[in-house]
């Protein structure tokens, strides 16, 4: 597996956050931001998922690195695992497994970086262990009249439908089982993808017979045997799906709901007064940004957690999570700092035009 030069993903511990994510963005495959002092010696990594801890504990992108690396000194692994320049393949894969690392940084006597290896290049790479369903019913009525004659999902990005764009990156990342939740005009979805085949997967289709809720079809499925990722057909995303896979894993999670930060900036001053509802004036904050983590239409399901879902009712997936909470089950976030637009609106719609705009 080709990967960019290291020096295309170095940083330094006063970047912010943002431009961490460049950083591993540009990295591809490694998932890594290699930090460095001002000699080019490495003194720390930061990870997706350093990223992803940051971001649920509430940092801003605009927070710097050293932020970031005072959360990972809680996690197992605060200090880069490293190894030598030219040790042997099978020497790092036993010392990776051991340690529980997907990456490692190899260093010359100075300290200084000069490729990273990646574990998944070192062990056979099996089919992804689940199955997707990709929720494509919508009639995308606040597209019109683009979707007058089109299903939302089949709307073109660049010259081709949304939703081949999205049964790729699926197949890309070892997903051949795919599910595909029709309503309006399911026609014009299975005509371009009959079984799939021509797109290296296997597709399946269940209509529904009316609207049932951004859930409502799941409640239509067979019950499944392995994990099942849930995608919204209207999403575009980078997120990696196998580190999603990893994260609900490590969390024994009946469900993963994948999230990303939206800000919203407050024109006005803010007043915060004593709480109780007294009338001092504790602080003042002038036009604050609020963020928040909100549901990205990007899932992932155990098997038992099917039995929540009503077979004949309509129900959103906010129910599920919540029927799932009432049950005492482990409902969790997985923030995605990737590329990802939800192409609902005209602006959005427009914005999904011109990729360059997304990174």
């Amino acid at each position: 597996m080709n990967t960019p030069p290291v020096s295309d993903y170095t940083a330094k511990p006063t970047t912010t956050i943002c431009e961490v994510i460049k950083c591993i963005d540009r990295s591809r495959f490694v998932s890594l931001a290699l930090i460095v002092d001002d000699a080019g010696k490495l003194l720390n990594t930061i990870s997706d998922g350093d990223v992803r801890r940051g971001i649920l504990a509430g940092y801003s992108l605009d927070a710097h690195v050293t932020d970031l690396l005072e959360i990972k000194r809680k996690t197992p692994h605060p200090q880069a695992a490293t190894a030598p320049v030219g040790t042997e393949p099978a020497v790092l894969r036993a010392m990776m497994q051991k340690l529980g690392v997907r990456q490692m940084p190899l260093v010359d006597v100075q300290g200084h970086v000069k490729e990273v290896t990646i574990l998944r290049d070192l062990l056979p790479q099996p089919k992804l262990p689940m199955s997707a369903v990709i929720m494509a019913g919508g009639a995308g009525k606040r597209l019109l009249p683009l979707t007058e004659h089109l299903p939302k999902p089949m709307l073109p990005v660049e010259g081709r439908p949304l939703l081949e764009r999205i049964v790729e990156k699926l197949r890309d990342a070892g997903i051949k089982q795919i599910n595909v939740t029709t309503c309006y005009m399911p026609e014009k979805i299975v005509e371009h993808f009959g079984d799939g085949a021509t797109f290296g997967v296997e597709m399946t289709y269940v209509n529904e017979d009316r609207p049932r809720g951004t859930g409502g079809a799941l409640g239509l499925l067979p019950v499944p045997t392995e994990t099942t990722l849930v995608v919204n057909g209207d999403v575009m995303t980078e997120v990696d799906y196998n580190t999603m896979l990893e994260y609900h894993r490590q969390h024994r999670a009946d469900m993963t709901v994948g999230v990303t930060q939206y800000g919203l900036k407050v024109p006005y001053g803010v007043i915060e007064c004593e709480e109780g509802g007294g009338a001092v004036v504790r602080r003042l904050r002038e036009k604050p940004e609020m963020n928040f983590l909100v549901n990205a239409g990007i899932y992932l399901i155990e098997p038992a957690a099917f039995q929540f879902m009503p077979k004949s009712d309509a129900f959103d997936m906010t129910d599920l999570i919540q029927f799932l909470l009432a049950a005492g089950k482990c409902v969790v976030s997985f923030p995605i700092f990737e590329q990802w637009l939800d192409i609902g609106q005209h602006t959005d719609y427009a914005r999904a035009q011109r990729p360059q705009e997304l990174k």
